[in-house]
């Protein structure tokens, strides 16, 4: 393969993760540079500190790279005058953030009380079984998904509700769930 064919591959590969390429090349390089820095000026006009602008620009990062590693905590900080332990106190609080690389379809299944009288162990089974993941915020081998539990994603009278990246799924049944995951390919 020539070095232009392996660019186009690379820009393709990134393309399809939303933005992310490999997890631990682009730790090192700054987030908020070109694009992604315009889009946190903007936001800091809007905000009145720039801690404020803290979950912004944690979800510019996420969308960029699609997971906030150690080396985006301290950038962010830097950026926001905040302090890396805060950042990270964020980052590690708040379940919408990614530590880790992801699969390129997240996979959310609510697990809660109503939802588990409705099924959903049997929903995370078929989820599990039919992206290959096998267990629990485990990427499957091909990249494409990671499937976890979630404590209620607010639809309670929808069980078993699951969230595929940001498309939300009612009523979901062991059933469905290849018909869900067809769609994504």
């Amino acid at each position: 393969m020539t070095p232009a064919e392996m660019g186009a591959v690379h820009a393709e590969s990134h393309a399809a993760h939303g933005g992310a390429g490999h997890p631990h090349a682009e730790e090192h390089r700054p987030v908020f540079t070109g694009a992604p820095r315009a889009e946190l000026d903007a936001l800091l006009s809007r905000y009145p500190t720039r801690m404020a602008a803290l979950l912004p620009a944690l979800w510019i990062v996420q969308r960029e790279r699609g997971w906030v590693s150690e080396g985006a905590m301290a950038e962010v900080a830097q950026v926001l005058d905040l302090t890396p332990a805060y950042v990270k106190g964020v980052v590690t609080f708040y379940t919408m953030y990614h530590q880790h690389p992801v699969g390129r379809y997240f996979v959310q299944v609510c697990t809660t009380s109503p939802c588990g009288a409705c099924g959903a162990d049997d929903v995370v089974r078929a989820f599990l079984e039919h992206t290959g993941t096998r267990e629990l915020g485990v990427t499957s081998p091909d990249g494409k998904f990671t499937v976890i539990e979630v404590e209620c994603l607010g639809a309670c009278g929808f069980a078993t509700p699951v969230m595929v990246n940001d498309e939300f799924h009612e009523s979901v049944t062991p059933d469905r769930v290849p018909d869900i995951l067809s769609k994504l390919e």
